[in-house]
């Protein structure tokens, strides 16, 4: 039998692809254009809103100092997260993300899909003198020496297919990618920072948080967590697991209140509390706060063990994204 033998959470960030001076002096003008900016109930606000509200310290709160020291506690905490992956000694990992339109399109738009295929292919990064710094960025996601096909467990994740089926879940089933195509940016983050250099066979599991209309609600993804938890224990292979929600937390407005109580239920491991988060509070990037319910539901025999909570604030509207790295206290 299979066993989950450890679990980790990782933000995937454009910020964790920039550099410290993008930190320091880039993201103003690209979240003053930012058409996903949403308050607390969902409702969308313009940047001139945003900063409108900010009380009046937010300006120091992201000066180039405090910016500079916030880069360099998640480029450690990452440094850490990976060492973690790798003491786990893990035959698998399965790694809950999320597709914005790059596997996916609003033509066909699963809600729930499970890659199988033997490899997962990342292309490599296409750059030229001159690019946006937004550009770089989103380039270092990709290989800096040419395409790449990670391994994936495809026996195991075709059996998962089937059996999430049986159990009532409407999972679309992914063999392979078209010419061109190569995974989305929750798969290339946990690739290319915490992968790189360790062949490690995952199991690429792919919700749909970002696009209206049908993301799956907090309660299902906690459902889906909670099955995925008994079916890998019912797998008939002896394996070590592990799970990563790759994504979140809040933004692209801060909001600590909310990060801090997903935190703190994931430690209290109050799935209830999760189950019942408003839709509202789950829009843009903080939709994939989802990714990290349904590792929390599978993960629930572990304890939370390590969290490092970065309030990334990046402008003075305080626009930006809750940074959170944590493992759950793995098995021998």
């Amino acid at each position: 039998m299979a066993r989950i033998v450890a679990a980790f959470g990782s933000s995937h960030s454009i910020m964790l692809t920039s550099t410290r001076e993008n930190w320091q002096h880039d993201f103003v003008e690209a979240d003053q254009r930012n058409p996903f900016l949403f308050d607390r109930e969902g409702k969308p606000l313009t940047y001139d809103d945003l900063l409108a509200k900010a009380p009046a310290d937010s300006a120091s709160r992201v000066t180039p100092e405090r910016m500079g020291e916030r880069y360099d506690r998640a480029e450690a905490a990452i440094a850490a997260l990976r060492e973690r992956i790798r003491a786990a000694r893990l035959d698998v990992l399965f790694i809950v993300g999320d597709d914005q339109t790059e596997l996916f399109r609003l033509s066909n738009m699963p809600a729930l899909a499970v890659y199988y295929g033997k490899t997962i292919r990342n292309t490599a990064a296409r750059t030229t003198p001159g690019d946006p710094w937004v550009k770089t960025a989103r380039m270092r996601r990709h290989e800096p020496d040419g395409d790449r096909e990670y391994p994936v467990d495809s026996e195991f994740a075709e059996w998962l297919v089937r059996a999430l089926c049986d159990r009532e879940f409407d999972v679309a089933a992914m063999s392979h990618l078209e010419p061109g195509q190569f995974e989305g940016h929750a798969f290339q983050f946990v690739h290319r920072r915490y992968l790189d250099g360790f062949e490690l066979p995952v199991v690429p599991i792919i919700l749909n948080t970002f696009d209206p209309p049908n993301q799956p609600t907090p309660r299902r993804c906690v459902r889906l967590g909670e099955h995925l938890r008994e079916l890998i224990a019912a797998y008939p292979h002896d394996l070590r697991v592990g799970l990563i929600a790759s994504g979140g937390l809040s933004h692209f407005v801060v909001d600590e209140e909310l990060d801090r109580g997903v935190i703190d239920a994931i430690r209290r491991k109050d799935h209830e509390w999760l189950a019942n988060l408003s839709p509202d509070r789950l829009k843009a990037g903080s939709s994939e706060i989802r990714n990290w319910l349904t590792v929390a539901a599978a993960a629930r025999d572990l304890d939370l063990e390590h969290v490092d909570y970065i309030p990334g604030y990046r402008t003075p509207a305080l626009s930006g994204t809750g940074l959170c790295f944590a493992s759950w206290k793995p098995l021998p």
